[in-house]
């Protein structure tokens, strides 16, 4: 019997861990009875032909297919299950994963070349098909209704359910996901590689699916730093912790955290998702000695607004969470989440959060939209209380009753320029200047809408696009927000400056001002040791004249001819 597990990313640089722990949980469990069952995995994106992943599926001959399932997926594999049987017409096909998992009913019933779907954590559930198909695949079917853990079809046809399934108590039983990299086979630089050393959140949001399973687990601190050893053994480039909420046990979180700093290699970047109210000061204090390079954080705020925090089951605490996000060091990069479309939120509301959260300066604000997943306390409210909301995947609100489908568009847009001149770093001295003088939201806000007017949100733009719109909104436009700003000139010098620090540039568009002399480009390569190789030298520099210190942190108080030499990479 070959088993094939199947996961259809959101693109080639992700990982998918679930696949990974149902195969190297069974290897592990099946060996040590000496009855290993072949077991293979396969993965492909979402952006891929559905035709050329079907080819990729039929190749490995499978007598059972299974697959893992989010809200990025699902579309593509329910297209996807009616095609397999027609060119393995005797395999049998599963699913498992939050989203068919919550959804059992609705895709067993709409797909009816779906067999099974498999719901929790699913090693010991798979372990256990395995033991009871004898090695036979067509033999499953007819037990699937003694085995906990799985949704089915009964012998009339309906869906049923065999009963939840005891979890994993010790996480140290779990090998390692991913021996691929033992073996030299990963590809280090490009893909990111996700990592679980915790199951179960403690807490109850009302719009997550993740406060289902309170209880939480944790591998041992010992273990956890010998897998993290690994990845730094094999200068892996990016390792995202998918614990929930990273920072639950303060002894347990910063050893790992003091052993990365002890032990890092220089380049691998580890990822957690903390809720930032509840670090210590212990923590925040050990955490001023980590350099840049070693960690980043992921925070949700959400809303600012207490209400609403206190209507999705937040910490309404947003003073200690400001106070929390602020201690900590700008080394570390953050990313701080809000949430559009929750209750009590209408577009005044969600500006005041939105401000919030720039006050505090993030590497990247990360604007999502309000999903009603099904299972989720969330999905009873909004269907109370008058949301309206996609019906398929990925299931984003289109409107609730303090927000219209245009209020959410607006916000579409919002998200769009947040994207283009905050999260991206390429506007940073530009924004850093105009947002002494006006709040983010209302920049933002009038930049919309002048975007608005110039078709600016019908396609994709390229990076030198979104800088020809601030410039004609700024200086053409004479932008209301910014008249308290001492000089449009100084604007017009950071704008060019976050330009030509973007990356060498083959010509300058209409809007730019290119004050160049080679006379003096060549003067300041030799000052930098650069002329050795005129060439080179010229190649990977730039040369611009600015009435500014466009470099100094009050560059409005350092008026004066000023030379550059901007060094690229």
């Amino acid at each position: 019997m070959k088993i094939l597990l199947v996961s259809v990313n959101a693109s080639y640089m992700h990982t998918n861990i679930a696949v990974r722990d149902l195969k190297n949980y069974a290897d592990k469990y099946f060996e040590n009875i000496g009855e290993k069952p072949l077991i293979e995995l396969a993965e492909f994106t979402i952006n891929q032909p559905v035709g050329q992943v079907l080819r990729g599926i039929a190749s490995y001959g499978a007598d059972w297919i299974q697959f893992s399932t989010y809200i990025w997926n699902a579309e593509y594999v329910t297209k996807l299950l009616p095609e397999i049987k027609k060119v393995l017409p005797d395999c049998i096909l599963g699913a498992g994963g939050p989203e068919f998992a919550y959804g059992a009913e609705k895709y067993l019933s709409s797909i009816s070349d779906l067999d099974f779907v498999v719901f929790g954590e699913g090693e010991l559930t798979f372990c256990d098909m395995i033991e009871k198909s004898g090695g036979e695949a067509k033999n499953l079917l007819p037990r699937l209704k003694d085995i906990q853990g799985l949704y089915y079809r009964n012998a009339q046809n309906a869906v049923e359910f065999s009963g939840n399934r005891k979890l994993i108590e010790n996480l140290d039983d779990i090998p390692f996901p991913y021996p691929e990299i033992l073996t030299g086979e990963a590809d280090a630089d490009h893909k990111i590689y996700y990592y679980e050393s915790s199951r179960g959140c403690p807490f109850s949001c009302a719009y997550c699916l993740s406060s289902v399973e309170k209880r939480v687990r944790f591998k041992s601190l010992e273990r956890t730093c010998s897998e993290i050893q690994i990845f730094l053994d094999h200068d892996i480039n990016l390792v995202k912790f998918v614990d929930r909420t990273y920072n639950l046990d303060e002894d347990r979180y910063i050893g790992i955290w003091k052993y990365i700093l002890a032990h890092h290699n220089g380049k691998t970047m580890f990822h957690f998702e903390i809720e930032a109210e509840y670090l210590s000061q212990k923590a925040l204090s050990f955490l001023q000695n980590v350099p840049a390079g070693v960690m980043q954080f992921e925070m949700g705020v959400q809303s600012a607004n207490k209400k609403t925090l206190a209507a999705i089951n937040r910490s309404t605490n947003t003073e200690e969470l400001s106070s929390k996000i602020k201690g900590i060091p700008r080394t570390i990069h953050q990313h701080l989440d809000l949430i559009a479309g929750l209750p009590y939120e209408d577009l005044e509301s969600f500006g005041r959060s939105f401000d919030f959260v720039m006050d505090l300066r993030p590497d990247a604000l990360q604007l999502g939209f309000l999903k009603i997943l099904g299972g989720t306390v969330m999905e009873k409210y909004a269907s109370e209380h008058g949301w309206k909301w996609m019906e398929s995947p990925v299931y984003e609100t289109f409107s609730t009753p303090y927000l219209s489908f245009d209020d959410i568009a607006f916000l579409k847009d919002i998200e769009t320029v947040t994207d283009a001149y905050w999260n991206k770093g390429t506007f940073e001295r530009t924004m850093s200047y105009v947002f002494r003088f006006t709040s983010p939201w209302a920049f933002f806000c009038s930049l919309v809408e002048y975007g608005r007017k110039v078709n600016a949100f019908s396609q994709a733009r390229k990076e030198s696009y979104w800088f020809e719109l601030i410039s004609s909104f700024i200086i053409e436009e004479k932008c209301q927000l910014l008249e308290k700003a001492l000089d449009k000139k100084l604007i017009y010098d950071l704008l060019r400056y976050d330009f030509v620090r973007a990356g060498k540039k083959g010509n300058f568009p209409a809007w730019y001002t290119h004050n160049y002399s080679k006379e003096n480009h060549r003067k300041l390569l030799d000052e930098n040791g650069l002329l050795e190789n005129s060439r080179i030298g010229f190649s990977i520099t730039e040369y611009e004249e600015f009435d500014y210190d466009v470099s100094a942190e009050k560059p409005e108080e350092r008026k004066g001819h000023r030379s550059l030499l901007i060094r690229y990479k």
